[in-house]
């Protein structure tokens, strides 16, 4: 008997060693939080932390796949936290958030949000990051990201008119708020041009042939960002389409430093783009693996051809207003070869009148 304790005990610890190596990621404790434990390569050790909760754009569905790939190819454990409702099932944009905790040990922050009117003991975790000078990456609708609506955090609302802390989260930190829509979805896609004088950036190594789904947004980033990208607008959704005569190339990808309290300066990497279906785009793709490795400070292991293909199965819906896979928890998602998301999980796509954000 002492002999089959042993051998349970033995069969209970290897199973400990293959799930620690990598093979699945490990159980999940908190319903709003999923996480792939990488080992091996120039992340192995670092912990980056995605946060999604935007309406649209289906960050449910990038950032999960983001995360699944920087942890099996590039050795990141990556921490990724959804808005739910009441039953535990995914609810973009909700605002019902827990676990952010996790940032107290984050290397980076990647953020997908949009109008959030996260809890004061939630949001607390994150000004505290902030206030450490912990990294960001922030894509599409987080340069809205919040929209507290009273509390100690309201200066990170998006549209705070306070010289304290003017635009909120998305000028202060990631260097632009919500100013208005350049494109229009589902008829405008756009071509994503790095601006040739910056073309020797870590970030844009080996980054070409960038097509994506998501219409283009208005910016002119605060003083002092390095513009990296600019967009071309095009009539049409495919990558051959015309551009727009109309239109401008205005920025959708730039860098930054935002200043903590204590004057430590961190980096951040901003881009306007950032739907689900942009992330099937491997130029795309490549930036924004690029803009992590940068972000946490390993930018010398970037090279033109790091394998920056996409992790699992990964089938992203047409974005829209409500347009999200219903009855789907975070857990579903575990593992390496899980769907993102499960393609025989209900759709329905009741996009609100006048929601253009």
């Amino acid at each position: 008997m002492k002999q089959g304790l042993i051998g349970l005990l033995l069969g209970v610890t290897m199973l400990g060693l293959v799930v620690a190596a990598g093979s699945a990621p490990p159980a999940q404790t908190n319903p709003h939080r999923l996480v792939y434990q990488g080992t091996q390569g120039p992340g192995a050790g670092k912990h980056i932390v995605l946060i999604a909760g935007d309406h649209e754009y289906r960050s449910e569905e990038i950032l999960p796949a983001l995360g699944r790939l920087l942890a099996s190819r590039f050795g990141f454990t990556c921490t990724i936290l959804f808005t739910l409702d009441a039953q535990g099932f995914i609810e973009p944009g909700s605002s019902r958030m827990d676990g952010l905790e996790a940032l107290r040990t984050a290397d980076l922050m990647v953020v997908g949000l949009r109008f959030q009117d996260f809890l004061t003991n939630q949001m607390q975790h994150i000004v505290d990051y902030l206030d450490r000078a912990g990294p960001v990456v922030g894509i599409r609708t987080s340069t809205h990201a919040f929209q507290i609506k009273d509390g100690p955090y309201a200066k990170y609302t998006w549209n705070h008119a306070g010289q304290d802390y003017l635009g909120g989260f998305g000028r202060q930190v990631l260097g632009e708020t919500w100013v208005g829509h350049y494109g229009t979805n589902h008829k405008q896609s756009s071509l994503v041009v790095p601006v040739e004088a910056h073309a020797g950036h870590p970030v844009l190594r080996g980054v070409r042939d960038v097509h994506v789904q998501s219409g283009g947004y208005r910016a002119d980033p605060i003083p002092g960002s390095l513009i990296l990208a600019r967009g071309v607008v095009l009539n049409g959704m495919q990558m051959d389409a015309p551009p727009d005569p109309a239109k401008e190339q205005l920025p959708v990808a730039w860098t930054r430093a935002y200043a903590a309290p204590n004057g430590a300066q961190a980096r951040v990497f901003t881009t306007t783009h950032g739907a689900s279906e942009d992330f099937v785009n491997e130029g795309f793709r490549r930036m924004l693996v690029n803009a992590v490795l940068w972000a946490v400070g390993v930018e010398t292991a970037i090279t033109a051809n790091l394998d920056v293909s996409i992790a699992g199965p990964y089938h992203p819906v047409t974005f829209s207003f409500d347009g999200y896979r219903r009855q789907v928890r975070p857990a579903d998602m575990s593992g390496w070869d899980s769907p993102i998301m499960d393609p025989g999980k209900p759709i329905k796509a009741t996009p609100a009148e006048g929601q253009i954000r």
